[in-house]
């Protein structure tokens, strides 16, 4: 379609204008949000919409909803820990929050360690696959060029380093995102004046299969708890208003995309939550989509691998209480995401990095809960409970896509 051609480029080329303006990529607020929006939409955004044409149909929407909401419960446990426990992790705490956070520390680095290293190989294969490149032994050579480049970046520049990385990336995803989203749209009223508009979804049978594969889809909009680790650089306040933001916006952005994309459901494909499904799914859309898609894969995957990437390497040098700087952190987190390019098959391992997130999350779930409840505040306490009885039952009971 010529029209949602014209508008997927022009909108992009606008849409970067205003995220490239010098005072937007200065603005210290701005540069704080985009670490965790960066990472909650990341390969989350491509995968989103063909696994949950398969695991939800037309109440695909609802189920993102859903997501959302698991996440913001999570995101705001992590908010009273970072107000309400962090503070007191420098001076005599309890045993038990220590205990708590030393075990959400390697769980959340041995995940950190993981997703770095999914992320920028799956930049690898869509960079590599525009010129026809699949072998699996080049892909995890551009993989290990790409993690070690990022690593010195990191290693150098530090958090700062990383973020001007991260806000270049960011501002062109949400670009490329933006102009998709008026694509759509205008497709939409095209298909409503012709009278050829549907609501449609491949068929399948709901049961507790699919509920399983939904509740393991919180990774989709994992990301957030990078706000936690950004305390060399930003206050409390800072961290904790920057990180609503980047929910927000994030929920906003997957929200409107699945209600904008439902219709193209049955263009879906196999149900395994393939990167390249969401390609046949918007193929109708315009020969401009595809390009405009992998442009898309490409940020995502490196604006989340930058963001956990950063998250990691603070997470590193608070947990050795600042005797590992973050730039050391940041080395730390890129070999070790080398050395699981040539000694895993990433696929097989990131359910597992999937629930090691939503572990994590569970233990900061209980750090608040006991937090909350000494100091009196209860409802919240029974809230943080709950949350971490949704993570436990999370671990036990999600399944991979596919599977």
């Amino acid at each position: 379609m010529a029209a949602t051609n014209l508008v997927l480029i022009l909108g992009t080329v606008l849409l970067a204008g205003l995220f490239f303006r010098p005072r937007f990529l200065a603005s210290r607020l701005w540069r704080a949000t985009v670490t965790p929006l960066a990472s909650i939409i990341g390969s989350g955004f491509l995968v989103a919409a063909p696994i949950l044409a398969h695991s939800a149909g037309t109440l695909a929407w609802a189920a993102m909803a859903g997501l959302c909401a698991v996440a913001w419960l999570f995101g705001a446990a992590i908010r009273f820990n970072i107000r309400q426990v962090e503070p007191r992790l420098t001076s005599s705490p309890p045993r038990s929050m220590l205990v708590l956070e030393r075990l959400s520390d390697v769980t959340l680095s041995l995940a950190y360690f993981v997703s770095v290293s999914y992320y920028l190989n799956l930049f690898a294969a869509f960079g590599l696959r525009l010129g026809a490149l699949t072998d699996p032994f080049w892909i995890r050579i551009a993989a290990t060029s790409i993690i070690a480049a990022v690593g010195i970046v990191g290693g150098m520049g530090g958090l700062k380093g990383l973020e001007r990385l991260e806000v270049v990336a960011v501002g062109l995803k949400l670009s490329l995102i933006g102009a998709l989203f008026a694509a759509l749209a205008l497709a939409l009223l095209f298909s409503l004046k012709a009278g050829s508009f549907t609501w449609q979804a491949p068929v399948h049978v709901r049961g507790w299969h699919e509920a399983s594969v939904l509740l393991g889809l919180v990774i989709l909009v994992q990301g957030f708890e990078t706000s936690r680790y950004l305390g060399a650089e930003y206050s409390a306040e800072e961290r904790v208003r920057t990180m609503r933001w980047a929910q927000l916006g994030a929920s906003a952005i997957y929200l409107v995309f699945i209600l904008l994309v439902t219709p193209y459901f049955l263009g879906a494909g196999a149900p395994g939550g393939e990167e390249t499904a969401i390609l046949d799914m918007l193929a109708p859309l315009g020969a401009a989509t595809g390009p405009l898609i992998i442009m898309a894969a490409l940020a995502s995957q490196l604006s989340a691998a930058v963001a956990d990437m950063n998250g990691s390497g603070g997470l590193i040098s608070e947990s050795t209480r600042r005797k590992l700087p973050v730039r050391a952190g940041n080395v730390v987190t890129a070999l070790a995401a080398i050395a699981i390019t040539w000694s895993a098959n990433i696929y097989e391992i990131i359910t597992w990095a999937s629930k090691m997130f939503v572990a994590y999350y569970a233990l900061q779930s209980a750090q608040a809960t006991l937090a909350a409840w000494r100091g009196g505040q209860r409802a919240l306490a029974v809230l943080f409970a709950a949350a971490v009885l949704l993570g436990v039952i999370i671990v036990l009971f999600a399944v991979p896509a596919g599977a």
